[in-house]
């Protein structure tokens, strides 16, 4: 077959949102109730999640993101100047941005080789008097060692957070994550395991949540949805100065819709993941991705390394020819966020696990719109790369 006559390649983007038309309904719907803002859907939500995570989570609030959450999250439990908060660099920036938001000052530590999570004795070497909390990140949905992190926040009195932002539904050695820490927060954006569009959750404690819905909504004293329901939306008093950070019932009415899907979703994730690791596991200088023994993992993220030394081209060329050659997007997670301008005089220990798996990793398009053919076509165009 000539060029000439070649069939033109739609492209394939590295995620897309699979949206039904029960989500436009639910959606649709919530527009001809007459309430739109923080109310029942949003309620309904939060509960949903609680339920996901078992007994142990006491309480959730839906926000308006995942960032809102870590923000509240670090307020509510008092986190301030001064303070310093342990969490990795392969991260996205919106964990250290609450940090330095509140005051505190976030301090980088490595990751492990197989999982790329946050190295538990990296964290303990870490901890000084001003550390007050960890932050950690369950890395592309494969939760981290969190009996490890949970005891070690214990015997230095710190307070664990978990980003599960890529991991609802995920556990390792029968614990939920996001069922473990003092506070979770999970995310609900457009590329995430289900979307509200915009939109995210806090869960845990009882004590920190509820501060955290204070001044999640401005500091006032109850919720718009209650003095609707008492027919007095001016009765209120303002407690602390708060912050507008609630979810919206237009945003929970999508993520209501899709949770009902996410069990599918997560299934479908893992059969993605199952074919590549199959299909590229004899690939020199390509490794894909570890699963631990006692894992599910969420398969947020198919994250492949790419070894020079070993592979016939590195991982910018094989994004690059993926892109060009077979409108094949790829994305990266993460550039280490200590190498970004703002925190590049932030503390950080040594981190060369962060930094070699870093110069390699590219993630393929792994969600649930994804066809079986989509995946043929991943599959056979990264071969290719290797003929």
């Amino acid at each position: 077959m000539t060029a000439a006559t070649a069939p033109v390649l739609a492209p394939l983007p590295w995620n897309r949102p699979l949206i039904g038309e029960d989500d436009i309904a639910s959606v649709v719907a919530t527009l001809r109730s007459g309430w739109l803002t923080h109310g029942p859907n949003a309620s309904a939500f939060e509960q949903a999640v609680r339920e996901d995570l078992g007994v142990g989570v006491a309480d959730a609030f839906a926000v308006s993101s995942c960032t809102a959450a870590l923000h509240l999250a670090l307020l509510a439990a008092g986190i301030g100047p001064g303070d310093e908060v342990i969490t990795p660099s392969l991260t996205f920036c919106a964990a250290p941005n609450a940090m330095l938001n509140t005051g505190a000052r976030p301090v980088f530590v490595d990751v492990e080789p197989t999982t790329l999570n946050i190295d538990p004795d990296a964290t303990r070497a870490a901890i000084t008097p001003r550390t007050k909390a960890i932050v950690a990140m369950h890395y592309g949905g494969h939760p981290c060692d969190l009996r490890a992190l949970r005891r070690l926040a214990d015997e230095h009195g710190l307070l664990l957070v978990e980003d599960a932002a890529h991991a609802l539904l995920a556990w390792r050695d029968g614990l939920r994550a996001g069922s473990v820490g003092d506070l979770a927060v999970f995310s609900f954006y457009a590329n995430k395991v289900l979307t509200s569009g915009e939109g995210g959750m806090l869960v845990g404690r009882a004590d920190l949540v509820a501060k955290a819905r204070l001044l999640g909504r401005h500091g006032i004293d109850s919720s718009a949805w209650k003095r609707h329901g008492k027919g007095n939306t001016a009765d209120y008093d303002v407690t602390v100065p708060g912050l507008k950070y609630v979810m919206s019932d237009l945003n929970a009415a999508l993520g209501l819709s899709q949770h009902r899907k996410l069990a599918a979703f997560t299934a479908r994730r893992a059969e993605i993941a199952a074919s590549y690791t199959t299909a590229l596991a004899d690939l020199p200088g390509l490794t894909t991705p570890a699963v631990l023994p006692g894992v599910q993992h969420g398969w947020f993220l198919y994250p492949v390394l790419v070894d020079p030394a070993a592979a016939p081209l590195d991982r910018t060329c094989l994004a690059e020819r993926l892109q060009t050659e077979h409108q094949i997007a790829t994305s990266i997670h993460f550039r280490p966020v200590h190498t970004r301008q703002v925190y590049r005089d932030t503390a950080r220990h040594s981190l060369p696990v962060t930094e070699r798996a870093a110069a390699r990793q590219l993630s393929l398009p792994c969600n649930p719109a994804m066809t079986d053919h989509d995946v043929d076509r991943v599959i056979s165009a990264v071969r290719t790369q290797w003929t």
